[in-house]
């Protein structure tokens, strides 16, 4: 594959989000409460609570936040019933982009990516209107800094777990999975004490948007910047190639 590299962009979204991470464990540990709430609190009985503890790890969630989360979850009869929404819109130059939040108010939260949205001289669009751009995969970055095993010993193990794809980049190996099988191809490579920089069900796109515009940039990264910032937003997927 080419020189294009998927870690860098994580480690710079890492990096950039390092000082925010109290609203990144606050985003992780409502999503942590609706998995609870949907399946129970033991993740070993519980998919989702298994991905999303996953997913809390690569984001440097210290295990006794998430344990505190799972039992705050467990334990509270009265907890805010958050309910998950998507958007989907267009950014500058017809970039792509869906928005996944979980709300305990939905014409606050409508309002605030509407408003972002605007912001950025984009739009927000109709159910559907980008998603058919999109595949729903499991995703797993690895750095090949932080790998001991061989790329050929690698790649074998995650397809033998039921992965799709393995690809070698400049700096990162990434695998792609059905989102069905996410749990086993990641529980795979933990089996190993293989450490991922990113482990998450994703959007992924089929096609990808350049922006040559100085001005389209900053504005795609306004509205980017104001959706990362607002707590009812829990992803963001778009096809802006950077």
């Amino acid at each position: 594959m080419s020189g294009h590299s998927k870690f860098a962009n994580i480690k710079h979204k890492k990096e950039k989000n390092d000082a925010k991470k109290g609203k990144i464990f606050t985003k992780l540990g409502r999503e942590i409460a609706v998995a609870v709430k949907e399946g129970g609190a033991d993740p070993e009985n519980n998919s989702r609570l298994r991905d999303i503890v996953a997913k809390a790890k690569a984001n440097n969630m210290p295990n006794d936040t998430i344990d505190r989360s799972i039992k705050k979850a467990a334990g509270d009869a009265n907890a805010v019933n958050y309910e998950s929404i998507t958007y989907e819109g267009y950014g500058p130059s017809g970039v792509a982009i869906i928005v996944e939040a979980l709300t305990d108010n939905k014409n606050r939260t409508a309002s605030n990516v509407r408003s972002a949205f605007t912001k950025g001289s984009g739009s927000i669009g109709t159910p559907g209107c980008v998603s058919y751009n999109f595949e729903k995969k499991g995703q797993i970055i690895i750095a090949k800094e932080d790998c001991q095993m061989d790329e050929d010993d690698l790649m074998m193990t995650a397809l033998d777990a039921g992965a799709e794809d393995f690809a070698a980049e400049e700096d990162s190996y990434e695998i792609v999975t059905d989102p069905d099988d996410f749990s086993k191809v990641r529980e795979a490579l933990e089996a190993e004490s293989i450490e991922m920089a990113s482990a998450e069900v994703t959007m992924i796109p089929n096609t990808m948007v350049e922006l040559a515009s100085e001005d389209d940039i900053k504005n795609l990264q306004k509205t980017l910047d104001l959706l990362e910032e607002d707590d009812d937003v829990q992803d963001v997927w778009h096809n802006w190639d950077e």
